[in-house]
């Protein structure tokens, strides 16, 4: 069977996965595989509801959000095509018990570069006129948020890296990894081909925990079923920004063929799924559930009904943050568990992954590569904000 040599294999070619071969490229590292098993972004990818926000209690992926939004808006520039970014604004509303925590939060966004302020009802108001506002006591607002297409951003992605001469292999199922002694040193691919590398990349989303269980690599993920409903609202809302309630737990964004997504930012309980297997729709509860919420939030619907309903999976760790790190093993770098956040912070995850391939640490001081260590469970450090939401902590 035939050998190939690479300074990098990247393991994965959904959107983190080419995110950090576009990163790696603007660098100049250059001698790159991506080996993806389907297409690229054909995992769970084009579930991504698309958010694009920096609103985190957590510094660091607030800075990560603050990168991201900046690649997503030069995103002609950089890519040279549109990537699906539309910058609606972005609206959070809290209850009354987390109106200190929020001011905080913003306070403490404003300090790694986030665009944010504090609006109150009546500018809402003018902005989503068929909301029930009546339950919120304070409301935080950025200009610059939206939502985008974590699809199209992927394939830009790897449209610039191949641009650069990185290798992207389509169909190319990774068998394992390569390990000598304590260093990985390459994959093996499904057909008994190898290719040998310096550091080999695993970017493979809620599949890594059984990719990297054979190689004593036990990364703490669980796979959650995010369910995803979307609702024509019966009218034309014109332009309306995305709308998280912190209230009743849910999130609203526009669509561009004039429907209303919604999903269920109420993740005490985790749904597990087999990413394998898992139903593809929303079930019946979850309907109701959709009836419910947006009928009590946005009374003003003239005659809304449910166009269709998806489903996607969340590679969820302890804390509802990511592993972007060095792995206990030489030569492995780990990027999983992105916990329903990754879209967003895409640009600034393949910059990371690139620092730590090329230096071994963040070249960005807002974003220390400690706070996303591998190690940080075991160690029981886990990153969390400083600004808990009463009732709505998952995702903050």
């Amino acid at each position: 069977m035939s050998t190939e040599t690479a300074s990098v294999v990247i393991v994965g070619g959904g959107l983190e996965g080419v995110a950090a071969a576009w990163a790696l490229g603007q660098r100049g590292i250059t001698d790159v595989i991506v080996c993806e098993r389907d297409t690229v972004g054909g995992g769970m990818t084009g579930k991504s509801s698309g958010i694009v926000r920096c609103h985190y209690g957590v510094g660091s992926l607030a800075a990560m959000a603050a990168v991201g939004l900046e690649v997503f808006e030069k995103a002609e520039e950089i890519f040279g095509s549109d990537i699906g970014f539309r910058q609606t604004g972005y609206v959070v509303g809290v209850g009354e018990p987390n109106v200190e925590n929020m001011r905080k939060s913003l306070a403490a966004q404003r300090a790694v570069g986030v665009q944010t302020e504090e609006i109150d009802a009546a500018d809402v108001a003018a902005m989503w006129p068929t909301a029930d506002l009546e339950p919120f006591a304070a409301f935080g607002w950025e200009e610059r948020g939206g939502y985008g297409d974590a699809y199209q951003t992927a394939q830009a992605f790897a449209a610039s890296a191949r641009a650069t001469g990185i290798r992207i292999r389509q169909g190319t199922y990774v068998a394992g990894l390569i390990v000598d002694a304590d260093r990985v040193t390459g994959v093996r691919l499904a057909d008994g081909s190898t290719i040998s590398a310096d550091t080999v990349v695993v970017a493979t989303g809620v599949w890594s925990k059984p990719f990297l269980a054979p190689y004593g690599v036990d990364i703490p993920i669980e796979v959650h079923r995010e369910q995803i409903v979307m609702i024509h609202p019966g009218e034309d809302l014109g332009e309306v920004p995305v709308f998280s309630d912190l209230v009743s737990l849910q999130y609203v964004r526009p669509d561009v063929r004039g429907e209303i997504l919604f999903g269920n930012s109420d993740l005490a309980a985790l749904d597990i799924a087999n990413p394998d297997d898992y139903r593809n729709r929303a079930d019946s509860d979850f309907i109701d559930l959709t009836v419910d919420k947006v009928g009590t939030r946005f009374p003003g619907f003239t005659d809304p009904a449910i166009t269709t309903s998806y489903a996607g999976c969340y590679d969820v760790t302890p804390d509802w943050n990511p592993i972007i790190s060095r792995g206990p093993l030489d030569g492995l770098v780990l990027a999983a568990g992105f916990s329903g956040h990754g879209f967003k912070i895409s640009p600034a995850v393949g910059r990371l992954i690139a620092d730590l391939v090329v230096d071994g640490r963040s070249a960005d001081p807002r974003i220390p590569e400690s706070d996303f260590r591998f190690t940080r469970f075991a160690e029981g450090d886990l990153l969390t904000t400083r600004f808990p939401y009463v009732g709505a902590g998952e995702m903050r």
